[in-house]
């Protein structure tokens, strides 16, 4: 049975959430059964610079850190159910790879 694997990544957790529901919700009114959506490990990117700009002074360090939240949706190959769902508005934020399994 072929399959269609949908990945989410984003940074911004609550776009993400919102827009695995909506797939849900497509799915669950097409009949199809789906598994997912699966988190994925978030991928933490972390940068410490120095705050002085000149590099005298005490040694003081800023930390930022970036975190990628990631998601899979894994349904079957229904024309209906993914015309239906590349139709759904895709936030920005979020970076969609759909790609099919056999």
């Amino acid at each position: 049975m072929a399959l269609a694997r949908i990945k989410l990544a984003s940074t911004n957790i609550e776009e993400l959430n919102n827009l695995c529901t909506v797939v849900k919700d497509i799915a669950s009114k097409s009949g199809v059964v789906i598994r997912g959506p699966i988190p994925l490990p978030t991928k933490k990117l972390k940068i410490t610079t120095r705050k002085s700009p000149c590099g005298n002074g005490t040694a003081t360090f800023d930390h930022f850190e970036m975190r990628i939240h990631k998601r899979v949706i894994d349904l079957p190959m229904d024309e209906r159910v993914l015309h239906s769902i590349m139709r759904v508005p895709i936030p920005r934020e979020i970076n969609i790879e759909i790609e099919m399994i056999d």
